[in-house]
C-alpha cells in the first residue's frame, strides 16, 4: 500500500516538473531511449585543488559533497591535471583524448602568428577541429554543455566560445513562452535576484580592501559586473538549463562552474571570498543531483570533478616592479637581442601602441592586443607572450647554441624567472634556474623538489610542454621547488604551471564507477573520459566498477537484501539499478530474495543471471515458486569460489506462498563458509514451523554443516519473536553482535522502521562491521534496505 502511494506521489512530480513542462513548450525533444539507459551528468568546479575541496569540507562549506561521501557511496580521489594546468588543456583531454592540445590559456599560434586566447570563438574553434581530427570520439557526442571552452561534440552547447547564449531554442520561442520560463522558474530568479545583491556588497567591501592594498581603481571597478555575473548569473542559467536536459533524457551533460575560479584569481585561491562562491557551488550541485535523481528518462549519475587547481602566487610586476616583458626587454638589451614584446588584452580589449629606444635597440611592445589581431607583423626578434604563471618567448630564428645558454641562464639568474625550460633533442628539456642548468625529466628531484606529488608526471610534461608547436624557443615558469611562486600577470592566484597545488584536481564518483586509470600514480583526465565512456556503454569494459571486497583470507563481506523483483518504489523495474547498488557496497557474497526468472510480469528476465553478469560474479538460483517457465524465489552470488550444496522447500501452510532454502559453500582462505539463504512466511505459525526445519538435520543440524555458518535472508518476524528467540538460541544475530552498533530497520525503505532482515552467525565468526546504507539509491531501488555484514574468522 505505502509502495503504491509512493510511485503514485513520484509519478505526479515528475509530471508536475516545471523543466518536464518547459522542454515541452520549448519544443525541446526527448530521449527515445529505454528508461533505464545510463546517463551521466559531468559538473566541474573551475580552479579547485583537492587541497582547498579538502579544506572546504572540513569547514563545512560543502554541505552536500560531504553528504554524498557520507550518505551516497561516493569516493574522492585525486587527479593529476596535467600540463598545461588550464582548462583548455584539460578539457580537451577530456573530452576528446588528446592531452596538452595548447601550452596555456594564451600563447602565438605557430601557423597564424597571432597571439590567441582560448576564450576566443575563432581560436577555441581552431583547437577544438584539430582535437577532432586528432582525437577519439567526442565525449559529449547527443548531449550539452554548459560554459566550457569546447563543444566537445555536444549537440547543443551553451554559453560557450562558440556559442555564446542559451541556443537557439529559447532565443526562437515565442514571448509568451519565455513569459511561462521566466514564471516557472521564478525562484530560481528570485534566488538569483537576492545572491546578485548579496555578491555586489561583498564585490563593494572587496573593492575597498582592494583600493587599500594598492590595486588599480579602474581595474577594481571593472571586476565588480564580472565577478557577479560569471559566479551568479552564469552558474544559475547552466543549472536551469541542465536540470530542463535532464528531464528531456539527455545522455551526457557537462556543466563548468567557473566562479571560484575567478576569485581565486583575484584574492588568491584559499582567500574567503573564493570559499564563499563554493557554497552556491555546492547548493546547485545539490538540485542538480535531485533532478538526476527524478528522472523517468534515463539512470542518471552525477559525477562532479576539476579541471586543475591554483597557487597562491605573488605578481612579477610587485616582486620585482615592472611587468615581465620589461624585464626580458633590459635582459635581451644587455645581450644584444633585438626584443618585441606581446601580452594577452586586459578586458577592455582596447590596443595600444608606443615604440622607444633602448641603447640604440628598437623594442616595440603591444600594450595589449585586441582579441583576433596579429601579435605584431614585423617579426625580427623576440616575443614575449604573458598569460599568466608560464609565459613563452618566441624568437624569429632559431638562436645559436652559446646565445641560448647564455639567455636561458640570464633569464633564471638575471632576471630572477624561477624556471626557465628549451627543447632538446629526444624529447628531453634543458632547465635553467638560480642554480645552474639541468635536463628534465632526469633531474626531476632537483628542480621539483622530492616530494612534489606528481614529480615524475610533471617532469615528462614541462618535457613535452618545451616541445609544443606553440610554446616558442623558451618556456618561464613561476614555480620551481624552494622558490616562491609567482605568475606574470597581476593576480594572486594562479595555475597553467607545474606547482603541486595547481596540477592536483579531484574526481567525485560513486563506488562503483568503472574508474581504472591508466597509471594509478597519477591518474589524468583521459582516465575519467574512458571511466565516463564505460558507464555510458560506449566503450568496452563493465560498467560497474567499485572496491574489491575482501575474502582473501582476511574479513569477507556478505549482504542479504530482498530486491523485490527489481520493482524499485518508484514503480520503475530495474535489475541494473539493483546491480549499482550492490556494486558500490562491494560485497563478497550476495543472498537475494524475491529474485524473478523469466516472469512475463517483469519482462521475462532472468534477473539472478542478469545482476551476476553486472557484478562479475558467480550465481545459484532457487525456485521457491515456479508455474511453467516462470520462477521465483533466492539466489546466491559470490565473487569468491562455490558450491551449491542443496536447495529445496520449507514446511507452508495451504493456499499461501510457497517458500525455500538454498545451500552453498563459499570458499574462504583455507576453509568453506556454510551459507543458508531463505524468505520465510508472513504468518507466525509457519514461520516457526519453518525455522524448525531450517534448525533441523536438513539443513543446520545436518553432517556436512560443519565450521562456521552463516543464515541469512528476509525473516519477515522481528527481535523478540518466538521464530527469532528460538533462532537465537542456536546462532547470534550481526547486528547485535557487533559494540557500539545500534540495530537498524530494514524495511519499509523509504521509512525503516521494522527489523524483517537478518543475519545469524555461528560456528567461531566474528562481526567486524554492520552497515544498512540509507543512501537515495538504497531507498529507492526496493521496498527493503540490504543489510551488509562484515565478518572474520575468530579462531
Amino acid at each position: 500500500m505505502i509502495g503504491r502511494w509512493t510511485r503514485r506521489w513520484r509519478a505526479l512530480r515528475r509530471w508536475l516538473s516545471r523543466s518536464e513542462w518547459l522542454a515541452r513548450l520549448l519544443r525541446l525533444p526527448a530521449t527515445d531511449a529505454p528508461p533505464d539507459a545510463p546517463g551521466l551528468v559531468l559538473v566541474q568546479i573551475d580552479g579547485l585543488s583537492h587541497g582547498e575541496l579538502q579544506r572546504a569540507l572540513a569547514r563545512g562549506e560543502m554541505p552536500f559533497l560531504r553528504r554524498l561521501l557520507t550518505r551516497e557511496d561516493y569516493r574522492l580521489r585525486p587527479l593529476y591535471a596535467g600540463l598545461p594546468s588550464t582548462t583548455a588543456a584539460c578539457q580537451g583531454e577530456l573530452f576528446y583524448g588528446v592531452p596538452a592540445a595548447v601550452p596555456a590559456f594564451g600563447f602565438r599560434d605557430h601557423r597564424s602568428g597571432r597571439v590567441v586566447r582560448m576564450i576566443e570563438p575563432a581560436a577555441a574553434a581552431a583547437v577544438e577541429r584539430e582535437l577532432a581530427a586528432r582525437g577519439g570520439e567526442p565525449l559529449l557526442a547527443g548531449g550539452s554543455c554548459y560554459v566550457d571552452n569546447y563543444t566537445g561534440g555536444a549537440a547543443e552547447p551553451h554559453f560557450c566560445p562558440s556559442a555564446l547564449g542559451w541556443g537557439p531554442a529559447l532565443r526562437a520561442a515565442n514571448p509568451l513562452v519565455v513569459a511561462l520560463f521566466a514564471l516557472a522558474n521564478l525562484g530560481s530568479f528570485l534566488r538569483l535576484l537576492v545572491l546578485l545583491v548579496v555578491e555586489l556588497g561583498l564585490a563593494v567591501v572587496d573593492f575597498v580592501r582592494g583600493l587599500v592594498a594598492g590595486e588599480d581603481l579602474g581595474h577594481e571597478l571593472r571586476f565588480i559586473p564580472t565577478r557577479v555575473a560569471i559566479a551568479i548569473l552564469l552558474r544559475e542559467l547552466a543549472e536551469i538549463g541542465a536540470r530542463i536536459d535532464i528531464a528531456r533524457g539527455l545522455p551526457v551533460i557537462h556543466l563548468n562552474f567557473l566562479g571560484y575560479d575567478e576569485q581565486a584569481h583575484r584574492r588568491g585561491p584559499d582567500s574567503l571570498f573564493a570559499h564563499w562562491t563554493l557554497k552556491g557551488i555546492d547548493a546547485a550541485i545539490g538540485r542538480l543531483w535531485r533532478a538526476a535523481q527524478r528522472s523517468g528518462r534515463r539512470h542518471y549519475e552525477l559525477w562532479v570533478h576539476a579541471d586543475h587547481g591554483q597557487e597562491r602566487v605573488r605578481p612579477w610586476p610587485r616582486a620585482h616592479g615592472r611587468p615581465l616583458p620589461d624585464s626580458v626587454g633590459a635582459l635581451c638589451r644587455r645581450h644584444g637581442v633585438t626584443v618585441r614584446v606581446a601580452v594577452p588584452p586586459d578586458a577592455t580589449g582596447v590596443q595600444t601602441q608606443r615604440v622607444r629606444q633602448l641603447g640604440g635597440r628598437r623594442i616595440q611592445r603591444l600594450l595589449p592586443v585586441r582579441a583576433g589581431r596579429p601579435g605584431g607583423e614585423e617579426d625580427d626578434g623576440l616575443t614575449v607572450v604573458t598569460p599568466g604563471p608560464v609565459a613563452f618567448a618566441y624568437c624569429a630564428e632559431p638562436l645559436p647554441a652559446a646565445l641560448r645558454e647564455r639567455l636561458g641562464q640570464a633569464l633564471a639568474a638575471e632576471a630572477g624567472v624561477p624556471l626557465v625550460l628549451a627543447a632538446e633533442s629526444g624529447g628531453r628539456a634543458r632547465a635553467w634556474t638560480a642554480d645552474g642548468a639541468f635536463t628534465l625529466p632526469g633531474d626531476a628531484a632537483r628542480v621539483l623538489g622530492r616530494d612534489h606529488p606528481w614529480r615524475a608526471a610533471v617532469a615528462r610534461d614541462l618535457a613535452a610542454l618545451a616541445h609544443h608547436p606553440d610554446a616558442g624557443q623558451f618556456v618561464l615558469c613561476g614555480w620551481r621547488a624552494g622558490h616562491e611562486a609567482v605568475s606574470f600577470p597581476v593576480e594572486n592566484g594562479a595555475h597553467g604551471g607545474a606547482g603541486p597545488h595547481e596540477t592536483s584536481a579531484f574526481v567525485l564518483l560513486p563506488a562503483d564507477a568503472p574508474w581504472r586509470p591508466a597509471d594509478p600514480a597519477a591518474p589524468r583526465h583521459r582516465d575519467l573520459r574512458e571511466a565516463a565512456l564505460r558507464h555510458l556503454g560506449r566503450l568496452a569494459g563493465p560498467a560497474r566498477g567499485g572496491p574489491a571486497g575482501g575474502g582473501e583470507g582476511g574479513t569477507l563481506r556478505l549482504l542479504t537484501y530482498n530486491v523485490h523483483s527489481c520493482i524499485g518504489m518508484d514503480g520503475r523495474l530495474s535489475p541494473e539499478r539493483i546491480a549499482r547498488l550492490i556494486a558500490r557496497l562491494a560485497p563478497d557474497v550476495v543472498a537475494l530474495q524475491e529474485v524473478d526468472v523469466g516472469r512475463s510480469r517483469t519482462g521475462a528476465v532472468d534477473q539472478a543471471h542478469r545482476i551476476a553478469e553486472l557484478l562479475a560474479m558467480d550465481v545459484h538460483f532457487h525456485a521457491s515458486l515456479q508455474v511453467a517457465e516462470e520462477r521465483y524465489g533466492n539466489a546466491v552470488l559470490s565473487r569468491l569460489p562455490m558450491r551449491r550444496v542443496r536447495a529445496g522447500a520449507l514446511p507452508g501452510l495451504p493456499g499461501l506462498e510457497p517458500r525455500g532454502v538454498l545451500w552453498v559453500a563459499i570458499q574462504w582462505g583455507d576453509g568453506e563458509l556454510q551459507v543458508f539463504n531463505t524468505h520465510l512466511g508472513l504468518r507466525a505459525r509457519e514461520r516457526r514451523a519453518q525455522v524448525e526445519a531450517l534448525l533441523g538435520p536438513d539443513w543446520l543440524g545436518h553432517p556436512d554443516c560443519r565450521g562456521p555458518v552463516v543464515l541469512c535472508g528476509d525473516f519477515n518476524t522481528l527481535p523478540g519473536a518466538r521464530e527469532y528467540r528460538r533462532l537465537r538460541q542456536r546462532l547470534r544475530d550481526a547486528q547485535r553482535e557487533l559494540a557500539g552498533h545500534r540495530p537498524r530497520g530494514t524495511f519499509f525503505g523509504r521509512w525503516p522502521a521494522l527489523r524483517l532482515d537478518h543475519v545469524f552467525i555461528g560456528g567461531g565468526l566474528r562481526v567486524v562491521d554492520v552497515e544498512v546504507p540509507g543512501s537515495e539509491l538504497a531507498r529507492v531501488a526496493s521496498d527493503h534496505l540490504p543489510l551488509l555484514v562484515e565478518l572474520a574468522r575468530t579462531g
